[in-house]
């Protein structure tokens, strides 16, 4: 009887291994083949731009601003446009997400306040990026008679800037060792000396390498800045007027009839990915060296 017993349990033991082998096996298929399925249409995607925007880029794409229908061009305004809005984006976007950052992980701590500011921080993070363009519309452009404005884009995409940076910051320092404060408050150390000269340099790889991933983001957007920025066919460096900006120019013209325009489109969002997997490989290789000097 015993002898009965155990070989049935052996029986049961091994059907079960070999169920738990065949949902491996399958699960295992299943996720190779979606693997397979997403790279074939991600180099589908990348060989239909590469393809179609390689014959757009020239010297005049970058020494020329966008043209009238029919005419030969570049995207010179529009690439000014662009480093301008992100760059006062990221001006705006960046230190008041390091700070609300700095103060979730040292001093809010878990607090109750700071559990609900952690909370609306990802909902922003996760917010369309067209509501954030309308809020900067009624707020601003509404309220100015009207008037578009580079100022105003830039304003829309650091809202989409902060919360990342934000979220980043408070991570980045949440994982610096508490010893590290530890010592330097024992020695006297003010708090807000240790958080400058100590914690910083210790999170400062994670801290840019979330700017950066903010800047490829934002570097894309199209719905915020058609609601503030608007957009224009000539060069301009005034920031309180309506600025041009790769995005809009590559919306507006990969919709239209004219040949010419699509060739810009395309040649513009060929830069556009190019600039943006140079940022994540950028912010790739920070974190890769940070951790490698830290080992």
């Amino acid at each position: 009887m015993a002898i009965t017993r155990a070989s049935d349990a052996d029986r049961a033991a091994d059907g079960l291994y070999l169920r738990r082998r065949l949902t491996n096996l399958v699960a295992l298929s299943l996720s190779c083949v979606a693997a397979v399925i997403g790279l074939l249409f991600l180099a589908w995607i990348l060989w239909t731009l590469v393809s179609k925007g390689i014959t757009g880029i020239d010297w005049q794409l970058f020494t020329r601003d966008t043209p009238p229908p029919m005419a030969e061009g570049g995207l010179r305004n529009a690439l000014f446009g662009s480093a301008v809005i992100c760059g006062m984006a990221i001006l705006i976007g960046a230190p008041l997400g390091v700070a609300a950052g700095t103060w979730l992980a040292e001093y809010g701590a878990n607090g109750r306040i700071a559990t609900v500011v952690r909370f609306v921080n990802d909902i922003l993070l996760s917010a369309p990026s067209i509501v954030l363009g309308l809020f900067v519309y009624t707020l601003l452009v509404m309220n100015t008679g009207g008037s578009f404005s580079a100022f105003s884009g830039s304003v829309a995409l650091a809202f989409i800037v902060l919360p990342v940076v934000l979220r980043t910051t408070d991570e980045m320092l949440r994982l610096v060792p508490a010893q590290m404060r530890e010592a330097a408050l024992s020695l006297g150390v003010p708090q807000w000396k240790v958080i400058v000269q100590v914690l910083y340099r210790s999170a400062s790889a994670g801290i840019v390498t979330g700017i950066l991933l903010s800047l490829a983001r934002i570097s894309g957007e199209t719905a915020p800045l058609l609601f503030t920025a608007f957009g224009n066919l000539y060069w301009n460096s005034n920031i309180m007027q309506p600025m041009a900006s790769v995005p809009v120019v590559m919306y507006q013209f990969a919709g239209s009839p004219y040949q010419t325009w699509q060739d810009l489109a395309w040649a513009g969002a060929l830069v556009l990915t190019t600039f943006v997997l140079l940022i994540s490989l950028g912010a790739r290789a920070l974190l890769l060296r940070t951790r490698v000097t830290h080992d």
